[in-house]
């Protein structure tokens, strides 16, 4: 599952950079619409069926229970089935609705109006994935993400291609530009709708290999009383809802921003622009800076378990220990990754997509702080789920959402910054998040964290290195096009700061090495003196 996810995610970034050359940053911004629109409707309908399903089938296989976990997997599929084909009807036949009075933004529509089927298809998907991994195994979930994302990638460039231009000769004919970003982006949500029917396809393939098997056990098992379907459907909500409502917390955010942003800029005379606009932040400025952010999701996965294993020993201390390393690791991670791209914000840009870069080197110039607020608040996130406290980060995000909603609000109705507001106004969420949840984890096992080795020095290493990246970058800037410049920038940065955090005792190389991959760095950079151990 971590190999699926990392892939995953590599190639969601790399796909996405030929789709936004294609259709726009105007393309994007419908897509970017009509995808939180999906988003939301993906939630209620069956973002958690996987985990539910997971846990009900665990529970009854564990319990020698086989027929039980069968009809737990016909329940889940009928209610998936109904859930998944209520929101299909209803985004195929309200698309327009929500595109133009909740996003103001009706040419998004299109796009809406093909994401429908896919609702249907990932609920049922979900269904098949969750049974698998109740039977105990990840393999057919890790391996359908995989080739879910590959047709994803492929079907999207391609159907966007094709859509763009037919959408250039409708608006020829309308004499409307903006249908050619509009079925560009249609053909980006095409991509998402094939990719998951490969993902279904090849799991309800994968069950009816096993069906064999399943068969047998449950023949094999000693006759007991059958859960009824009412039952069924009425555990799955009650382990659905509170996932729901803690996961709809972070996932509202981007919508109301959007639509906010939308609403307002058109009022104030911006509606032919707004588009452009947020299809830069969505397309280019949050691609990249969600690729650093991942690392602390991937912190969170690891840290959790290991926490949750100390309090169930009632090992404070060791909770502790743990919390304080893995928050110096990933703030050694996110400070130089926020500068970085900092610095190297416009020959990225320009090097990677083919309009729009100026502004979204700007956006990361300016937002680039955020790499590091978002990965200490998803960090301490985990850390309060790992010992115990589910309902914090919830509450602290509902918190985090009403200030983040305020002053995006203020910032774009009394001030001329735009876009630059929705980064401010993350900004604002980001810190909340984080200081709300410091404080948490302050009070419930009485931590404190070390600020001289986690922030400190971490932040002197990377305004070093950032200073001589930006003296390599002008130069290379003169001789050499942008992919000589951001390579050897990044090699030089990269080599500056670990030299100066090992030199610096920042880290010692023991503490390196006690990381995944941190042996490989340590060897690399041949780091084996002694006296840097202590």
């Amino acid at each position: 599952m971590g190999i699926a996810g990392i892939l995953t995610r590599i190639i969601g970034m790399f796909y996405r950079i030929p789709v936004t050359n294609i259709i726009g940053p105007k393309g994007n911004g419908y897509y970017a619409a009509a995808y939180q629109i999906y988003t939301i409707m993906l939630l209620i309908s069956s973002y958690s069926l996987p985990l539910a399903v997971s846990k009900l089938v665990s529970a009854r296989v564990g319990a020698g229970e086989y027929k039980n976990a069968d009809r737990i997997f016909r329940g889940a599929f009928r209610f998936a089935l109904f859930t998944g084909g209520f929101v299909c009807l209803l985004i195929l036949f309200g698309a327009d609705f929500f595109a133009a009075k909740v996003m103001s933004e009706s040419m998004s529509g299109i796009a809406l109006k093909v994401f429908a089927p896919t609702l249907l298809t990932v609920a049922l998907m979900g269904v098949i994935r969750g049974y698998f991994q109740g039977m105990g195994t990840m393999i057919p979930t890790a391996v359908s993400q995989i080739v879910e994302q590959i047709v994803n990638a492929v079907v999207s460039i391609v159907a966007a291609k094709f859509l763009f231009e037919y959408g250039t000769r409708v608006g020829a004919l309308l004499q409307n530009d903006n249908y050619s970003a509009a079925y560009g982006a249609a053909g980006s949500s095409l991509g998402t709708g094939a990719g998951a029917l490969a993902g279904f396809l090849l799991l309800s393939l994968m069950l009816l290999r096993e069906s064999h098997t399943l068969k047998k056990k449950q023949k094999a098992e000693i006759s007991r009383r059958m859960e009824p379907y009412s039952d069924i459907v009425r555990i799955l909500l009650l382990t659905i809802v509170p996932v729901i409502l803690s996961t709809a917390v972070y996932n509202v955010g981007e919508l109301l921003s959007n639509s906010v942003f939308n609403r307002i800029m058109t009022l104030k005379g911006f509606g032919d622009t707004k588009s452009y606009t947020w299809g830069v932040y969505s397309g280019e400025y949050k691609v990249m800076l969600n690729v650093p952010i991942a690392l602390s999701n991937a912190m969170c996965s690891s840290v959790v378990p290991a926490l949750t294993a100390c309090m169930a020993m009632k090992d404070i201390k060791g909770a502790k220990r743990k919390i304080s390393q893995v928050m110096r690791f990933m703030m050694l991670l996110a400070f130089p990754c926020a500068a970085g791209l900092g610095v190297l914000a416009r020959p990225i840009m320009a090097m990677l997509f083919k309009d729009g870069y100026d502004l979204a080197a700007g956006l990361m110039h300016f937002g680039c702080i955020n790499i590091i607020l978002y990965s200490v608040s998803t960090l301490s996130n985990g850390i309060l789920q790992g010992i115990n406290k589910m309902s914090i980060p919830v509450r602290n995000a509902v918190l985090s959402l009403i200030v983040q909603m305020a002053v995006l609000i203020c910032l774009l109705n009394f001030t001329g910054l735009g876009i630059y507001s929705v980064i401010l106004a993350n900004f604002c969420f980001a810190f909340s998040m984080s200081l709300l949840n410091h404080l948490a984890i302050r009070k419930y096992i009485r931590y404190r964290q070390e600020a001289f080795k986690t922030f400190i020095m971490p932040g002197i290493c990377t305004v070093i290195m950032a200073l001589v990246v930006f003296v390599v970058s002008k130069i290379m800037d003169l001789i050499s096009g942008n992919i000589p410049n951001v390579i050897i920038s990044m090699t030089v940065g990269f080599f500056v700061y670990m030299f100066l955090i090992i030199r610096l005792r920042v880290i010692t190389v023991r503490e390196l090495k006690s990381f995944k991959m941190g042996a490989f760095i340590a060897a690399f950079l041949k780091m084996s003196d002694e006296e840097l151990y202590e």
